[in-house]
């Protein structure tokens, strides 16, 4: 908390007012962090229309991600490690995210193949998540660049009686 009130230049008791403990803080961040993925990936469902390219453009904004300059993993993903209270702001919004982004992707994928798109939804979720961490502990290439290719072939394979 000290850092933050250096670093904004906001008096403590403003901080403390807004932020009464630093696990509300950590919460508040993860939470506008969410809000702005998710409204990212709802873009992306929007502009594009077509599930299987929505799909795509998610997975390539997500292979960027796991590209960028000081990439340290999931935030939500390290949250979840850092706090083990499954009660912990933290935590809560790290599952109501993972939820949320779940819920997009089965939804994209059930409109590619109405029988299978739940478990293709589900699949794609998994394969983000390990991505996230291999490309966190092992560098972009390798297993990360794997996963990501394998989750664009799924993508790319589904529902293909159904187009």
């Amino acid at each position: 908390m000290d850092e933050l009130i250096a670093e904004t230049g906001l008096g403590k008791a403003t901080v403390y007012r807004l932020f009464a403990a630093k696990d509300v803080l950590v919460g508040a961040y993860l939470e506008r962090l969410s809000a702005q993925i998710l409204g990212l990936i709802d873009g992306d469902i929007t502009r594009h229309g077509d599930a299987r390219t929505a799909l795509l453009a998610i997975l390539g904004s997500i292979d960027h991600d796991l590209h960028r300059p000081g990439f340290r993993g999931c935030p939500f993903n390290n949250a979840s490690i850092e706090y083990d209270d499954p009660s912990h702001p933290a935590r809560i919004q790290a599952r109501q995210y993972r939820q949320a982004l779940r819920e997009r992707l089965t939804a994209l994928c059930s409109r590619l193949d109405p029988a299978a798109g739940g478990v293709l939804g589900e699949q794609l979720a998994v394969l983000i998540d390990g991505a996230y961490t291999s490309a966190a502990h092992l560098g972009p290439a390798g297993p990360a660049t794997a996963g990501m290719d394998l989750a664009r072939k799924l993508v790319m394979s589904a529902g293909a009686e159904h187009t």
